[in-house]
């Protein structure tokens, strides 16, 4: 009976040691994990782009002047019975430039937090986008209206618009600062606008600032629609340049799931690396 006791509490304990081994191990490999892949190490290229790359500057200032240049001649044709022009604009990354945001990210080695997000549009510190401002308020003086959509919460509508009156933007208002609210689609606030207006322009950063066809696509198809479409680009399609984040990489390289942990993310860019 004693040495029945003695083997029962052996292999407990055996078990219990296996057991703690294995809890263990998983939290190293955890701990590795996250020493291995940080959560923003993939992006800090691409916001020493923007904030530092003089050729951030030099493809805004051209997709500002491209636009001009096609306000220009859409209204020397516009016809007088046409309904009054307007230009719909995204806001981050297209008016306002929030890569200070990104850079708390690295710093903090963070992914998106509604908090975080909510602390850096409470600063109303983002600065224009490079040829923005003097493009707006150009369109302004030839009686242009510009509607901001911009899929910011609505919670954020106040702070949103001090920080573009602050800047300088035009229509920075109620009526034209229209933001998310239930739907993250862009279509039913641009249909909303229509009905008043001809668009004549449309800029953003995301394919889905321009079109529906482009929501929740995946990376073969987004490629394929702007393929059909790309008579529209430079001419009534303004793109901006935001390498730091974007449909390109949730809906397409990430596939749209939201779960992957570091690891997989990282395996994931790392496979769909073209070489040859």
């Amino acid at each position: 009976m004693k040495n029945r006791l003695l083997v029962t509490l052996f292999a407990f304990s055996l078990f219990i040691g296996c057991k703690t081994q294995s809890i263990q191990s998983k939290n190293e490999i955890r701990t590795i994990e996250k020493e291995i892949v940080p959560t923003r190490a993939y992006s800090v290229q691409a916001v020493l782009w923007q904030q530092h790359a003089a050729e951030y500057r030099a493809l805004a200032y051209q997709a500002f002047y491209l636009a001009q240049v096609q306000l220009d001649a859409i209204i020397a044709k516009k016809n007088k019975t046409r309904k009054s022009l307007a230009i719909v604009t995204d806001i981050d990354e297209t008016v306002l430039d929030n890569s200070p945001y990104s850079g708390k990210q690295i710093e903090l080695d963070e992914d998106y937090s509604a908090y975080r997000w909510t602390e850096w549009v409470k600063k109303k510190k983002a600065k224009a986008v490079p040829g923005a401002l003097y493009f707006f308020n150009y369109a302004k003086r030839k009686g242009v209206e510009v509607f901001y959509i911009s899929n910011r919460s609505v919670h954020h509508k106040n702070e949103t618009i001090e920080n573009l009156k602050q800047i300088g933007f035009p229509f920075a208002n109620e009526s034209h600062v229209l933001l998310k609210d239930t739907n993250s689609g862009k279509e039913p606030r641009r249909l909303q606008i229509q009905k008043n207006y001809d668009i004549v322009l449309l800029i953003g950063d995301n394919l889905s600032d321009f079109s529906e066809v482009f929501d929740k696509r995946s990376t073969i198809e987004r490629n394929r629609k702007v393929d059909s479409l790309k008579t529209l680009f430079g001419k009534k399609f303004i793109v901006l340049p935001n390498p730091m984040y974007g449909d390109w990489e949730t809906k397409g390289i990430l596939e749209g799931k939201q779960d992957w942990t570091n690891f997989q993310k990282d395996s994931i860019r790392h496979r769909k690396i073209k070489s040859y």
